[in-house]
C-alpha cells in the first residue's frame, strides 16, 4: 500500500470514503446521541460502516472523529474522553482498513466563534485540537483531513495544532455556498492562496453544496494553486420529504462528476453527507478508468462489495439488460414512440386495437399517460399491463405523484416491477382544479425529483427509507421537461436535481418552436441526458389556439398559428394535413440534436401518428449521402 506522500507524488488518482453519519443513521442510530461516543460504546458498528467503504474500493477512510474535540463532546457529558474517544476512533478504523486502505485523522470545526467575534482565542482553540490530534496519533493515523471549514482562522488552528505534534500530511477541506464562497465570504481563489502559504499538502471541498458547485469552484482553486486538489461533495442539496432529509445525487450522477472533477485537477474524490458504499463504488469504478493504477485497478476487480445491503447482495441491472427501450436509449440508439391516453372505461379493447397499428408499424413503445388534465380514465398502469401483455409492443408507463401519498406510491412501483413494467416516465402530475373534478384532493407528497429518488433507490434494492427490498427494480427511469416553460432557470434547476436523482432520459412537452428546445438543450448540456422529444399533429386552428394557450409551457409560434388558420379555413382534412407537415417539419428540424420523438396521436387517431414517422427515412437517406 502507498503512503499517502507517495500518492500525492504519483500520476494516480484516488478515492476518499463517504458519509459516516448517513450509514449509522441508516443503521437505527437518531441523532440525539454523540456519533463520537459510538467509537467506544458499538465499536463493532463503526468498523462494519468502514469495512464497506474499504470493500466499496475507497483507498483512503475517514475516521469516526469529526465532532470529537472537548467542546461538541461537552453537550452530553463527554469532555473527559476527548483523547479515549479518538484514539479509539483511529484504532477501529485501521482494524477495518487492514492494509487495504489508509487511515485519515477526520477534524471538523470546533461549533464556537473565535476572538475578535467570540470568547475562545486562537490558542485555545488550537489546544482543543491538539489533544483532539494527540488521541488519533495514538490510534495510528496516517495522515489528517480537516474538513467542512467555512472559517479560516478556525481551520489555521486546526493545521497549526497537528503541525506541532507531528508532519503527517494535511488535507484541508472547506465548504462553500452556491456562489462558491465560504459562509463567511471568503473567495475560493482567497482561501486557496491562504491554504496553500499555510503548507497543507492537499487542499479541497466538502460538504455544503452539490458536485455541480463544487466542480465550478474546484475550476478557480487549480488556478490560484500547485497543490494536489481533492473533492467530496454532498450527493446532490438535500430535500425535505415529510420532515426527513433526503439526498438525491444518485451514485450514477456522483460517479459522473468524480470524473469531472479529475478532470479539472482533482487527485482525491469522494463524498459527504449522504453518500453510501454504493456512491463510492461507483466513483472508484469510474477512478479506474481514467487512473493509470491498474495494478490496483485489476485487484479491486475482485472486490466482492456486500455489505451495502443484507441479507442479500443486490445486483443493480444494466440499464442495456432492463428493456428494449432502455436498451435503444442506453447504447445511442434513436427511439419511437406514440402517446395513446387509456381507455375512458373499462373496455379497453378500441384502444388496443389502435397500439396494434404501432406494434406492426415498428414503432418502439406506446406511451401511458397517468390522469392527464387530471381527467378520469383507466389506470395507466393497468392500461400498461393490457398493452404488453396482449399486443407485445413495450409501454412507457407514465406515473405521476398527484394522486398517491408515499406509501402507495411505493407499492404501485413494487406491483408494476411484479408486473413486467420496466419504462417509466416520472412526472409531478396536473393539479385537480385542471379538470372536471377540482373538489377531489391532490396529495403531493413528493414531486418528480423526489419521485426519481425513489425509483432510483428500488434499482438499488432499497426503499425511500434506505430499508432493503431484496431484489431490485429494473426500472427505465424517464422524467418531463419543459423547454417553453415561463421561468426557464427553475425548470433547469428542477432538471438538474431530477438528473442528480438518478434520472436517465427525458421527454419534452410537445415542441412546436424548434429554436426555442435548441436554446433548451445548450442551457442543460452540462447535465445533459438523451432527450425524447415531443411531437404533436395538430388538427385545426382551434387546436393549435388550444395548446398555446392554454397547455402550460407550450409555445405555438406565429407563424405555425396562422399556417394552421389559413389551412382550417380550407376544411378539415387540409387542416390535419397541415398539421401533420408542421409536425414532420418539426421532427426534422431537431432530428440531429435529440435521441427520440414521441408523437402525439391526436384524439386517439394514431394514424396521424405514425404519418409523421414517415419523415424519419427522408432524414436517415439524407445523412447516409452526406
Amino acid at each position: 500500500m502507498k503512503t499517502f506522500r507517495e500518492m500525492i507524488d504519483s500520476d494516480g488518482v484516488y478515492v476518499f470514503d463517504g458519509a459516516m453519519g448517513t450509514r449509522l443513521y441508516d443503521k437505527g442510530i437518531y441523532i440525539n446521541r454523540s456519533y463520537d461516543e459510538l467509537n467506544l460504546a458499538v465499536p463493532d458498528l463503526v468498523r462494519e460502516v468502514h469495512a464497506e467503504y474499504v470493500n466499496a474500493g475507497a483507498d483512503i477512510i475517514e475516521t469516526n472523529s469529526f465532532g470529537a474535540t472537548r467542546h461538541k463532546l461537552q453537550p452530553y457529558g463527554l469532555e473527559g474522553k476527548v483523547h479515549e474517544i479518538n484514539a479509539a476512533a483511529a484504532r477501529i478504523a485501521g482494524e477495518a482498513a487492514n492494509g487495504k486502505a489508509l487511515v485519515a485523522g477526520a477534524i471538523g470545526p470546533l461549533g464556537l466563534r473565535l476572538e475578535p467575534f467570540g470568547p475562545t482565542s486562537y490558542d485555545e482553540a488550537k489546544e482543543m485540537y491538539k489533544e483532539q490530534v494527540a488521541g488519533l496519533l495514538e490510534g495510528g493515523v496516517d495522515l489528517f483531513v480537516l474538513e467542512t471549514f467555512s472559517e479560516l482562522p478556525m481551520i489555521e488552528q486546526a493545521i497549526r495544532a497537528v503541525k506541532e505534534l507531528c508532519d503527517l500530511p494535511i488535507v484541508a477541506q472547506m465548504t462553500v455556498q452556491m456562489d462558491g464562497k465560504t459562509l463567511y465570504g471568503d473567495t475560493s481563489e482567497h482561501f486557496t492562496k491562504t491554504l496553500d502559504e499555510l503548507g497543507v499538502d492537499v487542499i479541497g471541498l466538502n460538504c455544503g453544496v452539490g458536485p455541480t458547485h463544487v466542480l465550478s469552484t474546484l475550476e478557480r482553486m487549480r488556478e490560484v494553486t500547485n497543490k494536489r486538489l481533492s473533492a467530496q461533495p454532498n450527493a446532490g442539496l438535500p430535500r425535505d420529504v415529510q420532515g426527513r432529509q433526503f439526498y438525491m445525487g444518485s451514485p450514477e450522477y456522483m460517479a459522473t462528476f468524480a470524473k469531472r472533477f479529475v478532470q479539472a485537477g482533482a487527485t482525491f474524490v469522494g463524498g459527504c453527507c449522504g453518500t453510501t458504499p454504493t456512491h463510492i463504488k461507483l466513483i472508484a469504478d469510474a477512478i479506474r478508468s481514467i487512473s493509470p493504477r491498474q495494478s490496483i485497478a485489476a485487484h479491486r476487480q475482485h472486490h466482492v462489495f456486500a455489505k451495502e445491503l443484507k441479507p442479500e447482495d443486490v445486483h443493480v441491472v444494466d440499464p442495456v439488460d432492463r428493456s428494449r427501450w432502455s436498451a435503444k436509449i442506453a447504447r445511442g440508439e434513436f427511439v419511437t414512440s406514440v402517446e395513446v391516453l387509456p381507455p375512458k372505461g373499462c373496455d379497453a379493447q378500441s384502444t388496443l386495437d389502435s397500439i396494434r397499428l404501432l406494434k406492426e408499424a415498428g414503432v418502439d413503445g406506446v406511451n401511458i399517460p397517468d390522469g392527464p388534465r387530471a381527467q378520469t380514465r383507466m389506470s395507466a398502469q393497468a392500461t400498461a399491463v393490457l398493452v404488453e401483455r396482449e399486443i407485445g409492443i413495450e409501454a412507457v408507463l407514465h406515473y405521476c405523484c398527484r394522486d398517491r401519498n408515499l406509501l402507495g406510491m411505493m407499492s404501485d412501483l413494487l406491483g408494476a416491477a411484479a408486473l413486467g413494467l420496466h419504462n417509466l416516465l416520472l412526472i409531478t402530475g396536473d393539479p385537480p382544479k385542471m379538470g372536471p373534478y377540482p373538489d377531489a384532493t391532490a396529495v403531493f407528497d413528493i414531486d418528480a425529483i423526489g419521485l426519481t429518488n425513489m425509483v432510483n433507490k428500488l434499482n438499488h434494492g432499497l426503499d425511500l427509507g434506505n430499508n432493503p427490498i431484496g431484489k431490485p427494480t429494473a426500472f427505465s427511469i424517464g422524467v418531463g421537461v419543459n423547454p417553453g416553460a415561463v421561468n426557464l432557470d427553475e425548470e433547469i434547476k428542477r432538471f438538474e436535481w431530477k438528473v442528480e436523482a438518478g434520472a436517465e432520459y427525458a421527454i419534452t412537452q410537445p415542441v412546436f418552436d424548434t429554436e426555442q428546445l435548441r436554446v433548451f438543450l445548450d442551457r442543460i448540456a452540462h447535465v445533459r441526458i438523451p432527450i425524447v422529444a415531443g411531437i404533436w399533429p395538430l388538427v385545426s386552428f382551434r387546436n393549435a389556439e388550444f395548446m398555446h394557450n392554454e397547455v402550460p409551457g407550450v409555445n405555438v409560434t406565429p407563424d405555425i398559428l396562422e399556417r394552421m388558420r389559413i389551412a382550417s379555413d380550407k376544411g378539415k382534412e387540409e387542416a390535419r394535413e397541415e398539421g401533420i407537415r408542421i409536425a414532420r417539419e418539426s421532427l426534422l428540424e431537431v432530428r440531429d440534436v435529440i435521441q427520440g420523438v414521441q408523437v402525439s396521436a391526436p384524439f386517439g387517431n394514431v394514424k396521424y401518428a405514425l404519418q409523421v414517422f414517415e419523415v424519419l427515412d427522408q432524414f436517415k437517406n439524407e445523412h447516409a449521402r452526406t
